[in-house]
């Protein structure tokens, strides 16, 4: 798709019936300074206390992002430069998140949903949800509580980030919408108890009063809707009753995760060329070491054994998933497989997995397991793996964040 098509269908979304905001000029103060060095993604705890709101290390006055008078943020607090912020076209809000959520049953769902359509599975204790992307993608953030446990569900399609974040800073609650800015062609979210912005891969606020903190993230992982309604009988589903007109299920953004174009709206450290810009990779941060999987490595390997951060972990792939950012809808996108990361520890046991040809097992008992990190069968099955934070990114996003990575070959 021509880069110029593509934004056409960018500011489409804005024109489907979401809110407008007045845009006022910005101030002009002291010129920027370089960026600070780059936060780690996936560092915060995924489950448990919430972290607290920390003094972070500010950088002078500057010029102030294009737009900025639309929000009440105390720019005056920021942790890196805004001449890195770019407008995505819409403005605040011109991409609505959903504050109240429905769901729908699995066998609703099965009536609008493909077998091969990805969705995001959270699961936090007993409550289990599914998040199609064909929804996400026209709404980037969902506001939702899982388990009793408040939560934002988020997908940058510019960056192939599906993110989930307790929504928890100290002692508040905080509700996200979007700012309409990128930076490094991703996602920045705004909350809208302090109107702070958020960078969405890295889960730091970037401006206002919560700058320098970090969300902790919540385990997600993109699957086939096949293997959630076949896993998750009961699970619950994300309606696209969401209160807005849209074409749920096109895919606003076909053709954009070819390998052989350019990411639409990049603008930042140059990327580099050890994998196309666009080259899907699962990524995970642990105790600082920073890791991203290859998924043309994984769909041959299927089981990756390694150590991040001193912790023995798998990364597990199978196919059967659509791109979601491929074909000009969502379920006929072509097959990039799933790919997720587990501790490999089990009961104190030290597991090693391989895939023989016809399923994936462990070397030590020979039981079979599913890449959701279940034993399906042998002496362990209806165990259960320690899922580890991983995201999906396109190359050029974690690398923007993450030069310091070491890529698995």
């Amino acid at each position: 798709m021509d880069r110029a098509l593509l934004l056409v269908g960018l500011v489409g979304i804005v024109l489907m019936g979401c809110g407008t905001a007045t845009v006022a000029p910005s101030a002009t103060v002291a010129p920027a300074t370089p960026t600070p060095a780059p936060l780690a993604t996936g560092s915060a705890p995924a489950t448990g206390a919430a972290p607290s709101p920390v003094t972070p290390a500010l950088l002078p006055d500057e010029r102030l992002p294009d737009g900025a008078g639309e929000f009440t943020t105390d720019f005056s607090h920021h942790t890196v430069p805004y001449d890195e912020i770019l407008s995505g076209g819409p403005p605040k809000d011109g991409i609505p998140a959903i504050d109240t959520p429905q769901f729908v049953s699995v066998a609703e769902a099965d009536a609008w949903l493909a077998p091969q359509e990805p969705v995001v599975l959270v699961a936090l204790g007993e409550d289990v949800r599914a998040y199609p992307l064909q929804v996400l993608m026209w709404h980037e953030i969902v506001n939702d509580t899982v388990g009793e446990q408040p939560v934002a569900v988020t997908f940058c399609p510019l960056c192939n980030t599906a993110i989930a974040f307790d929504r928890r800073v100290g002692e508040q609650v905080l509700d996200f919408g979007t700012t309409g800015r990128l930076r490094y062609s991703n996602l920045i979210m705004y909350d809208r108890q302090t109107e702070s912005w958020w960078q969405q891969a890295t889960g730091e606020a970037i401006a206002g009063t919560f700058a320098g903190s970090r969300l902790s993230f919540v385990p997600a992982t993109i699957i086939a809707w096949e293997e959630f309604l076949t896993i998750y009988p009961d699970g619950r589903v994300l309606s696209r009753e969401t209160g807005f007109s849209r074409n749920y299920g096109r895919n606003p953004y076909a053709g954009y995760d070819d390998v052989n174009r350019p990411p639409f709206l990049y603008d930042g450290p140059t990327t580099p060329d050890i994998l196309p810009a666009t080259a899907r990779v699962l990524t995970v941060e642990l105790a600082g070491e920073a890791v991203a999987y290859p998924y043309e490595v994984l769909s041959v390997a299927r089981a990756v054994n390694d150590t991040v951060g001193n912790e023995p972990i798998v990364v597990l792939w199978q196919a059967g998933t659509a791109s979601a950012l491929d074909a000009d809808s969502v379920a006929g996108g072509r097959d990039v497989g799933t790919a997720a990361a587990y501790h490999r520890v089990l009961d104190g046991q030290r597991l090693t997995f391989a895939f023989d040809g016809e399923r994936l097992r462990d070397q030590e008992t020979g039981s079979s397991w599913d890449v959701l990190g279940r034993a399906v069968d042998g002496p362990l099955g209806g165990a259960h793996l320690d899922p580890v934070v991983a995201v999906n990114h396109f190359w050029f996003s974690w690398a923007a964040f993450r030069p310091d990575t070491r890529i698995y070959r």
